[in-house]
């Protein structure tokens, strides 16, 4: 942790659901006139798409499995350094993966691989990470230990497998066979490098739908935020002013002394309500340690 480059990461697996947090803190940013360093989690990827294809490949004939959930397709090691350098120096390197032609064409390179790595600008005020391992440990490696402010996005699996299914088949042009595949190639890694993270998060956004969402693997659509509560669970809840938000957001309710639960459809404005207080505590104790 740092508090003169404090860092921000939303963590959650693919299909969660992160980018609905990116959104909230954008319009936080832009309002404050933050100047972030935003990171995408696949920029650390080991992999390019051709490359992970032939390490799958190997892996099955072997009998093992590779997913993009474990340090095997990941470089913990080198996030851990990105985040511990930027927390010393406000400065470090990252690249982008580039999932589909829409995002490959500007960069005159195909999907799946990745752009050059280039400095941070300089003086940014934190830095931004959206991805898989935000808040990963292993016995090697404590990404989480750099974290200021940790975000679990965690829809419940069916949800999220749904999500997945839907937005790589009709996105990224894969296979719902291809895509069903991955899921079940990546459930070890999963449970081992994913899920222990939310217990290591400061607060969790779970979105649990109100429809039938049985089998995800046959689903159509997505079922919408309107459709869906959210359940917030707070790692610590002093400072967190509970009645205020029950005040605010029409239909909450309190599950637990830490849990809140809102309508899907306020997701977006809870998140402002909650996040933007932490935000303006990380920049106030950031100016503080600068007039020093």
């Amino acid at each position: 942790m740092s508090v003169k480059h404090p860092i921000i990461a939303i963590t959650g697996s693919s299909g969660a659901g992160t980018t609905t947090t990116s959104t909230a803190f954008e319009h936080m940013f832009r309002h404050r006139n933050i100047n972030a360093a935003l990171v995408e989690g696949d920029s650390f990827h080991r992999y390019s798409r051709a490359e992970m294809d032939m390490a799958i490949r190997k892996a099955q004939e072997q009998g093992k499995h590779i997913s993009y959930f474990g340090p095997e397709a990941n470089d913990f090691g080198q996030l851990e350094t990105f985040f511990k350098s930027y927390g010393d120096s406000g400065m470090g390197q990252v690249r982008r993966y580039l999932h589909s032609f829409d995002e490959a064409v500007p960069y005159n390179q195909m999907p799946g691989t990745f752009t050059p790595w280039e400095d941070l600008p300089e003086d940014t005020d934190l830095l931004y990470y959206e991805g898989l391992h935000g808040g990963v440990v292993t016995e090697q490696h404590n990404v989480a230990q750099h974290v200021d402010l940790l975000v679990g996005m965690v829809p419940i699996i069916n949800l999220e497998w749904t999500q997945k299914i839907i937005r790589d088949t009709t996105e990224r042009g894969h296979s719902r066979e291809a895509v069903t595949q991955s899921i079940l190639r990546s459930m070890e890694d999963y449970v081992r490098y994913i899920t222990p993270q939310f217990s290591r998060t400061h607060i969790n956004f779970q979105r649990v739908p109100t429809v039938d969402t049985s089998n995800p693997f046959a689903a159509k659509n997505i079922p919408s935020l309107d459709e869906s509560f959210v359940v917030i669970r707070f790692q610590e809840t002093r400072g967190i002013d509970f009645p205020y938000l029950l005040q605010m957001i029409d239909g909450s309710f309190m599950s637990r002394l830490n849990v809140l639960v809102v309508p899907g459809g306020k997701m977006g404005f809870a998140m402002e309500l909650i996040l933007t207080p932490l935000l303006d505590e990380l920049l106030e104790k950031k100016r503080q340690a600068m007039e020093y």
